[in-house]
C-alpha cells in the first residue's frame, strides 16, 4: 500500500488529449474516483510519474495522484472515508484511459484501455493471528520469516473497533504489530464496562512473550485518543517498558490517575466547547483548551524514558496537537533529547499511511453516546498527502533505529 507505482500509457495518437482515471469500490459498496488530464507526447506515450496532469482531481506531476486524490463519485452520500477491513484481500483499483479530457459521465464512456491494480497491506508471508488471550480483542500481524521481530502495540482513536490496516502494513516492514480494540472489546460489549489500564499491560505481556517477538524491543504507536493511552502507559506503567513511542495527532492532556472511562469522561465534560462550522461539522479541538496548568491533568512527559516521535498536523481541527507543547515540558525536565517533532502546515488530524485519500471531514460515531456526527478533521488535500508520505517514511526510520538499532542516514 505504501509503494509507488508507475502508470504508463503507450501507443496513443501523438499529441492526443487523454484522461487517466482511477476507480475503486470500497468494501462498503461506495465508489471512489480520481482522474488527471494528459497530453500524449510525440511517441504517443504518457508516463504519470514524469508528465503533468493539466487538471483533474490533481494537477502537475504527481506519480501517486490517482490514489491520494481519490474522492467519492458524484452523487455519493456525504461523510465517507476509505478504511480497509479485510486485510486478506487487496484494495483493487481500476486504472482506465479515455479519449479526450473528461470530467464526468465515465460510466457512459468506453475506455481505450484499462488495468486492475492490487494494493496490499499484508506483504507476502505476513501472518494474521486473532488474539483473545487474557481477555484481549486484538490481532497480531507477524512479518514473514522466523524472527524474532521487534514488537509494536497499535492503538487507534475514539472511533473504536478493531482497526488492523496500519498494523498489517507495519508488519510488512518487519515489526510484529498488534492492533488492539480497547473501546469496543469483547469484554466491553459483554459487560458494558470499559477496560482498565491493565488491559494494555496484558497486551504488552502477550506480545512480549510471543516466541517470535523480541521481548526487550517493543514500541507503541497511537493516533488521536490512542496517544493518550500510549503516553499513559509509556510514562506510568510499571509493566510496560517501551523502546520507543509514536504519537500522531494527540495530546498529553488527561487526568493522570484516570482510567480509559475517566479520560473519556473528562473529555465529555468539556463537550460544551464543541464548535460547528457553516457545514455543521463538529470541531472538537477546543475540548482540551486551554491546556490546563494543573499537573494532575497532564501526562508528565518529563518522566518519559524512551524516544518519542510526535506527529502534528497544524490544521488539526479535532485535537489541539500543536498547542500540546511537550518540548517545553521535556526541556524543563532535561529529557528533550528523547523528543522528535514532525509538524506539517495544512495537514489535518487523520495522518495515515501514504496515499490514503484525504478525508477533511467524515461521519464519526462517538463511543460515549453512540451517535453519528459529521466531524471536521482538517487539512488541505495536497499538503495533507505530502505530510502522510513524509511522516510515514520518518516513522519507519524512527522505529528501525530504536527497535532494530539500524542508524539510517539520508
Amino acid at each position: 500500500m505504501d509503494e509507488k507505482f508507475i502508470v504508463l500509457v503507450q501507443n496513443a495518437l501523438p499529441g492526443s488529449q487523454l484522461t487517466i482515471r482511477a476507480l475503486h469500490q470500497c468494501e462498503d459498496g461506495h465508489s471512489w474516483e480520481a482522474f488527471g488530464h494528459y497530453t500524449a507526447d510525440t511517441t504517443g506515450t504518457i508516463d504519470v510519474s514524469e508528465d503533468p496532469s493539466i487538471r483533474g482531481t490533481y494537477s502537475g506531476v504527481e506519480q501517486m495522484g490517482l490514489l491520494w486524490s481519490l474522492r467519492p463519485i458524484p452523487g455519493s452520500k456525504p461523510g465517507l472515508r476509505i478504511r480497509k477491513k479485510n486485510l486478506q484481500t487487496p484494495m483493487e483499483v481500476t486504472i482506465s484511459v479515455y479519449q479526450g479530457h473528461q470530467t464526468e459521465g465515465f460510466a457512459d464512456l468506453v475506455p481505450l484501455s484499462g488495468v486492475v491494480v492490487e494494493r496490499w497491506y499484508m506483504a507476502p508471508g505476513v501472518r494474521r493471528i486473532p488474539v483473545t488471550e487474557g481477555g484481549l480483542t486484538a490481532t497480531l500481524f507477524l512479518p514473514s520469516g522466523p524472527g524474532p521481530f521487534p514488537g509494536l502495540l497499535d492503538l487507534w482513536g475514539g472511533g473504536a473497533q478493531l482497526v488492523e490496516y496500519r498494523a498489517a502494513l507495519l508488519a510488512s516492514h518487519g515489526f510484529a504489530s498488534m492492533a488492539i480494540d480497547y473501546l469496543t472489546s469483547k469484554f466491553t460489549m459483554e459487560t458494558g464496562k470499559m477496560v482498565d489500564n491493565q488491559y494494555f499491560e496484558t497486551a504488552y505481556r502477550v506480545l512480549q512473550q510471543h516466541p517470535q517477538v523480541c521481548g526487550s524491543k517493543i514500541a507503541m504507536i497511537g493516533l488521536s485518543f490512542g496517544t493518550s493511552m500510549t503516553l499513559k502507559m509509556a510514562i506510568y506503567s510499571e509493566v510496560i517498558k517501551l523502546s520507543a513511542a509514536v504519537c500522531i495527532s494527540g495530546s498529553h492532556v488527561q487526568p493522570v490517575e484516570g482510567s480509559v472511562e475517566e479520560i473519556m469522561g473528562f473529555f465529555q465534560k468539556n463537550a460544551g466547547k464543541t464548535r460547528f462550522n457553516e457545514k455543521n461539522e463538529a470541531i472538537w479541538r477546543d475540548l482540551l483548551l486551554p491546556i490546563p496548568t494543573d499537573p494532575s491533568l497532564k501526562a508528565d512527559v518529563g518522566r518519559l524514558q524512551c524516544p518519542l516521535l510526535l506527529v502534528v498536523g497544524e490544521d488539526d481541527q479535532n485535537w489541539p496537537a500543536q498547542e500540546s507543547a511537550l518540548d517545553e515540558m521535556m526541556a524543563r525536565a532535561g529529557n528533550s533529547h528523547l523528543l522528535t517533532v514532525l509538524s506539517y502546515p495544512n495537514a489535518g488530524h487523520l495522518i495515515e499511511p501514504p496515499y490514503t485519500p484525504h478525508a477533511r471531514s467524515s461521519t464519526f460515531k462517538t463511543v460515549e453516546i453512540q451517535e453519528k456526527v459529521m466531524c471536521l478533521w482538517g487539512g488541505q488535500t495536497v499538503e495533507h498527502f505530502r505530510a502522510q508520505e513524509d511522516a510515514w517514511k520518518k516513522i519507519l526510520v524512527f522505529l528501525r533505529e530504536n527497535l532494530y538499532g539500524v542508524k539510517i542516514f539520508a
